[in-house]
């Protein structure tokens, strides 16, 4: 079908970490709604944690920014709510997002744990026209899981995500091509999808300081300043972008990090910090029925100096057992000793769970399996934390550390076109 015929939408959580915290609160006797004050999702300062994973409206005129410090967030907002993240109840609230969704077409693609392209090409006979359909999504989302989305609507997968950020919350936007002059052209530059910090700065230099701008620079100018970087920018600039919504996300890797509540300054600490990482990284794997071939690990001391080890697995797999047992060889091969204040665990080269090759070294894998998908289903249903290993008990230590979805499993959207 020719693209201008197609009708996407991109279905984006309004201020996701937020809107799913201020609801779970409501629901459970709270009387302040975190979204009509300023509020962040962050870290535990005490603890090191301490970085905005989601901000409310209101924080706007305080110029509060996703990513950066709390302790900046306060200098700009001293009367800043600040509430601490809770991953498992992000999971069951983008699950229930994409229950929904699957209602309206056999076609959506999870971009990210907020953010869901949805094919609605040829729905219109079952749903009626797309604006119409579009807000009766919004409005039945509102009314069953109490939070807002935004959705945009276009030929495109690029367009219809342009779409969704023009004006929040709760709104329903199109940006079809005869469109993109008066409602994208006038933005700037770095709204543009895939136009980062770095690519911005180059292109001011350049005196390119909106998205029209972009679009009318001669390509090959672009590519010579920016390789083939150049080039994809000036394609979105000018709503040029034709890939199909996958249903199956090629998800490229499982990772999970985070900064300890204390240095670890011996061997023991530090395996059981891998453990907290792994549990999560196994469960994420067992839940997109995926196994790993590679198993990666990183370390970061005191003074911020990093390191890292990975290693090819002879046979992949998702059991926690057998991917922390891994992670503490690599990590015993890596560490020096030197206090370390950050660990990461990464799992790459990810193999479809229909078919796995058995292990004559693991005789016990469907005996371990059944166990996994166990404690899965309990953790999924009760919370990350209702069954733990005793080892945690007064350790000092998350079970489960981390937990957000980190860029990896989302790959850039120039990779998925």
């Amino acid at each position: 079908m020719e693209a201008k015929n197609r009708i996407i939408f991109h279905v984006d959580v309004n201020s996701a970490y937020l809107s799913w915290e201020a609801i779970y609160r409501l629901q459970h006797g709270h009387t302040l709604d975190l979204r009509t004050i300023p509020s962040v999702v962050g870290g535990d300062v005490t603890a090191r944690r301490g970085i905005v994973l989601a901000k409310s409206i209101p924080t706007k005129p305080y110029k509060i920014k996703t990513g950066e410090s709390l302790y900046s967030a306060r200098l700009k907002c001293p009367e800043l709510i600040i509430v601490p993240p809770r991953y498992d109840l992000y999971m069951q609230c983008s699950r229930a997002l994409i229950s929904i969704l699957e209602e309206y077409s056999p076609s959506i693609q999870q971009f990210s744990i907020d953010e869901v392209f949805l094919d609605f090409t040829n729905m219109e006979f079952h749903w009626g026209h797309p604006i119409k359909a579009a807000h009766r999504i919004k409005d039945r989302i509102k009314k069953e899981l109490g939070f807002t989305v935004n959705i945009g609507i276009s030929n495109n997968k690029l367009l219809a995500k342009m779409a969704s950020d023009l004006q929040k919350p709760d709104k329903v936007h199109t940006l079809f091509p005869h469109e993109i002059k008066d409602k994208m052209w006038p933005l700037p530059v770095e709204e543009l999808f895939m136009v980062g910090r770095s690519t911005t700065f180059k292109l001011h230099k350049k005196g390119i300081y909106t998205i029209g701008d972009l679009a009318n620079t001669d390509p090959k100018l672009l590519m010579q300043w920016l390789k083939s970087h150049g080039r994809l920018i000036w394609e979105f600039a000018n709503g040029i972008e034709n890939s199909p919504v996958r249903q199956d996300f090629p998800v490229k890797g499982i990772g999970n990090s985070s900064t300890l509540p204390f240095d670890i300054e011996d061997r023991q600490t530090g395996h059981r910090a891998l453990l907290s990482l792994t549990e999560t990284v196994a469960m994420r794997l067992r839940d997109i029925r995926k196994s790993a071939g590679v198993l990666a690990v990183s370390i970061k001391d005191r003074d911020f100096q990093s390191c890292s080890h990975q290693r090819k697995l002879d046979v992949p797999t998702h059991s926690t057992n057998i991917l922390y047992k891994v992670a503490c060889q690599l990590f015993d091969k890596i560490w020096q000793g030197q206090p370390l204040r950050h660990l990461g665990v990464r799992a790459s080269e990810l193999y479809s769970d229909d078919f796995y090759q058995l292990s004559f070294f693991e005789p016990d894998m469907e005996r371990q399996n059944a166990l996994d998908a166990a404690v899965d289903q309990i953790r999924t249903q009760y919370g990350w934390n209702s069954i733990m290993r005793s080892c945690f008990l007064h350790s000092g230590l998350n079970p489960m550390m981390g937990g957000v979805i980190q860029e990896e499993e989302y790959p850039m959207m120039s990779s998925l076109l």
